[in-house]
Order: structure tokens, then sequence, then C-alpha cells
């Protein structure tokens, strides 16, 4: 199916489009403060640009949109522009894993989390963050 808008009216859409507070980032904030989880900080400046961290404990998570990273349980290709919306995935799914060993070579544990595992699976969600975080608060070289 052609898309119904034409480029420019696309590209306005496309430019709303949220990239941070997002509505299961801010479901996984809330859940992680009600958890006695506070610690955490926003728009701290590592690769990924991580939506939370836990300087302390050097652990930075990421909520990924299962439309923008491919989820594999969600994603729908779009039927037009099939090329350009191949493209974008890999090359999100190749930055992912980029910033992911940028993280790991710094010291710090990247958790990353679907948006339908915060949505669906949140008190997992926020017993991972938990686990993860006490495991590396009892690491002395973290």
């Amino acid at each position: 199916m052609a898309d119904i808008f034409d480029k420019k009216k696309r590209s306005l859409i496309m430019s709303k489009v949220k990239s941070q507070n997002t509505k299961p980032e801010l479901i996984l904030r809330k859940a992680l403060f009600s958890a006695g989880l506070r610690g955490y900080r926003l728009k701290v400046k590592l690769p990924g640009s991580p939506d939370l961290v836990f300087s302390k404990a050097k652990v930075a998570i990421f909520v990924d949109g299962c439309f923008w990273h491919g989820c594999p349980e969600c994603y729908s290709a779009p039927k037009d522009n099939e090329e350009f919306w191949r493209d974008k995935l890999i090359e999100n799914k190749e930055r992912d894993v980029r910033s992911n060993e940028k993280l790991v070579d710094l010291g710090w544990e990247p958790l990353r989390f679907w948006e339908h595992q915060v949505e669906k699976e949140l008190d997992s969600c926020v017993k991972r963050v938990e686990d993860v975080i006490n495991i590396r608060k009892k690491k002395p070289d973290h």
C-alpha cells in the first residue's frame, strides 16, 4: 500500500515521534521509583544515549521501541519504502550492539528492555534492574 501522505507531510509526522520520555520509559521509571530504586539519572552522556542510568552501579538502561529496534516478537516491516526501512532497522540494530560494546568497555552494564516487556512484564523488568544493581554494588571493580 502506498503512503497516503506526500514526502513533506510524512517527514513532518515522523519528526514528531518522541525519542525521550516515551510512555514505556515513563512507566519503567515510575515503577523503579516505586520499588525504591530512585538513584537514577536522565540524559547522561554515554554511548547510545541510555534512557536512564544508575551512575553508582554503572547500569545503563534502554527501553527499545519494538518498531524502531526490530523486536523479534512485534516488528512488522512497513510495506512502503521497504528498502529504506530494512536498511534503517539494520543500522539501528548495529548501533545498539556498538553502544553496548562501548558501555561494557567503559565498565558499564547495559540493560535493554523491549517496550512490550515494560508494558506487559513490568515486575520482571524492575526485578532485573534491581538484581543487576545489587550484584554490581557488591563488586568492587565496577
